[in-house]
C-alpha cells in the first residue's frame, strides 16, 4: 500500500467533520439489512473497498471517500463502535450467493468492509459511489455494533437521487426531516483525495 493510500485510509486529507450538534439528536433510522448481507466473509475486509488485497486492478466506477463520526444522542463520540459496510459492484451485482448473476461481479469489488472507530469516533472507508440496480435507488448498507450492546441497521443514500421517492425503503426511512439528514449523502468532488473521486460525511447517531 502507498503512503498516499495510507494517508487517505487513515483520513487525515477528509473533509472536516460536521460540529455544533445539539444535546439532543435524531438517530439514524434503522432500515432493513436486506437479503444481500454476506453469507461469508472476504479474505480481505478491511476499510478499503476499491482495492482487493493481492489484486493490481482497482475496482470499475467512481471512488467515494465516505467519512464521519459515530455519536451517541448527546453527540457524544462511540468509541470502539464496531461499523460494517456492503453494497453492489458498478454494475449493480452483490458477492452474494442469492445474487442472479453473480458470476459477472467485479472481482476487484471488495463489496464488504468492516473497521473499529476511534476514539474520537471517527470512521472512514474508501468504496464506490452507489450504482441503481432494479427495484432499488442507489444504497449504500450499513450496521453498527457499540460495546454496551447497542446495535443499528441502515442504509445511506445520494441525496437528490431521482429514483429516491420511488424507493419505499427510502420513503419510509425519510418521513422525518431529521432522520432524512442522517441517511442522504451529499457528494461533493475530492480531487484533493485521488482524481475523479467524490467525498461525503455522514455521522451516525445510535440510539
Amino acid at each position: 500500500m502507498s503512503a498516499l493510500r495510507r494517508t487517505l485510509l487513515g483520513g487525515a486529507l477528509l473533509l472536516p467533520l460536521r460540529a455544533g450538534w445539539a444535546s439532543s439528536l435524531a438517530a439514524t433510522p434503522a432500515q432493513t439489512e436486506g437479503p444481500f448481507y454476506p453469507t461469508s466473509y472476504p479474505a480481505d475486509m478491511d476499510n478499503d473497498l476499491v482495492q482487493v488485497r493481492g489484486q493490481a486492478a482497482q475496482a470499475m466506477g467512481t471512488v467515494l471517500h465516505l467519512q464521519g463520526r459515530v455519536l451517541d444522542a448527546n453527540g457524544r463520540p462511540i468509541d470502539g463502535a464496531l461499523i460494517e459496510i456492503w453494497q453492489c459492484d458498478a454494475q449493480g451485482i452483490y458477492d452474494h450467493p442469492r445474487q442472479p448473476g453473480r458470476e459477472r461481479r467485479d472481482q476487484a469489488f471488495q463489496g464488504y468492509g468492516r473497521l473499529l472507530v476511534k476514539s474520537d469516533g471517527t470512521y472512514s472507508f474508501r468504496t464506490l459511489k452507489p450504482v441503481a440496480y432494479p427495484g432499488r435507488t442507489p444504497h449504500v448498507h450499513l450496521k453498527v455494533a457499540t460495546s454496551d450492546g447497542r446495535r443499528l441497521t441502515s442504509q445511506f443514500y445520494i441525496a437528490g437521487y431521482p429514483s429516491n421517492e420511488s424507493d419505499g425503503i427510502f420513503r419510509a426511512a425519510a418521513r422525518d426531516p431529521r432522520q432524512r439528514a442522517l441517511i442522504e449523502m451529499r457528494l461533493a468532488p475530492a480531487p484533493g483525495l485521488e482524481p475523479g473521486a467524490l467525498a461525503t460525511t455522514m455521522d451516525i447517531v445510535v440510539a
